[in-house]
């Protein structure tokens, strides 16, 4: 398999609905209005109190700087894994957890922390620009290692770029964080570009205007969530809403999985999650990639969140909550 470093450099940030209304034009023109911007790697994630907003450096200067906006300190790379000339998850079968094992835990066991984003169409695992010696050290005998330049996929020279790296301290056992499962129903979908104009007084009243609910405490599980999901990137859409969010778009023009399958959440943290911390994303990915269960996973600015068949929740509940306690 390849990994392949892209041309992307990103910034994760999290806007308060609060300050929402001074965002709108700036978020209106990146997602509808894309040849007027030079963005190509855009997401956005509602939550029932802020917007999680990834983008590359070209997006970012669209967005005012306010209080409103908090703004990770890294800047952030994003891989992506490929095998026999395709990404790692295009044939929509088990998801990010067929990287769990090559990439997501080697860069927890190497003190690598990493913010996970599936699409409808691959998964993009988010380093520390900072951190990339670390992982191609990390990863460099299981992986030929690409960088894009231009266009173009050049081969990384993993002596240059691991010269004078000293090896990280092999990392603690992270935390292992709460997790709370809302009752609704999801759908991970795709949508033609080309098509984008037809559903935007749509999509603009879902990502605008939705109700907010505040969160229950932490001990709590939610009944229902509000959590949205809509990234553009490389001229490719991922969306993914909830069953009674779905119904507001015209079915023939959403694309889904050919089983169609629906979706419940396992969200990660009862209080928002740092980003110095490691191994978060793996506690959740390996014991699923073990499982072979199928799952896409949206890392957000404060907490993580992990999809999974319907069938497989009440399973996936109760293996979490094992591990949580400690019990095998």
């Amino acid at each position: 398999m390849d990994l392949h470093i892209l041309e992307h450099r990103l910034r994760v940030t999290s806007l308060s609905k609060a300050g929402l209304e001074r965002y709108t034009h700036g978020l209106i023109k990146l997602v509808f209005l894309r040849d007027k911007t030079r963005c190509k790697f855009f997401s956005l994630t509602e939550m029932p109190d802020d917007y999680t907003l990834v983008l590359d450096e070209e997006g970012f200067k669209e967005l005012p700087q306010t209080d409103y906006l908090q703004v990770a300190e890294a800047t952030w790379l994003a891989l992506n894994v490929v095998s026999n000339g395709h990404s790692s998850t295009s044939s929509q079968t088990i998801g990010v957890t067929k990287i769990a094992k090559s990439v997501i835990a080697p860069l927890a066991q190497h003190n690598v922390s990493v913010f996970l984003l599936s699409t409808y169409q691959t998964d993009f695992i988010l380093v520390r620009e900072s951190d990339l010696p670390a992982v191609v050290h990390t990863l460099s005998e299981e992986f030929s290692i690409f960088k894009e330049e231009n266009g173009e996929s050049v081969s990384v020279d993993c002596n240059n770029v691991t010269n004078g790296f000293i090896k990280p301290k092999t990392a603690a056992s992270p935390t292992v964080h709460p997790v709370l499962s809302p009752k609704n129903q999801f759908c991970v979908m795709s949508l033609d570009p080309d098509t984008l104009p037809t559903i935007a007084t749509i999509l603009m009243d879902v990502m605008f205007y939705s109700a907010s609910l505040k969160a229950l405490p932490a001990d709590q599980d939610l009944d229902y969530i509000r959590f949205f999901s809509f990234s553009l990137i490389d001229g490719y859409i991922s969306i993914v809403v909830d069953t009674q969010t779905q119904k507001r778009f015209p079915s023939n023009l959403l694309l889904t999985s050919a089983s169609s399958e629906l979706w419940r959440m396992v969200r990660i943290g009862g209080q928002p999650l740092g980003f110095d911390e490691c191994g978060i994303v793996a506690q959740i990915s390996e014991p699923l990639a073990n499982a072979d269960i199928s799952a896409y996973y949206i890392s957000t600015f404060n907490f993580d969140h992990a999809l999974v068949p319907e069938e497989d929740i009440d399973n996936v509940i109760t293996m979490l909550h094992r591990r949580q306690n400690g019990e095998r």
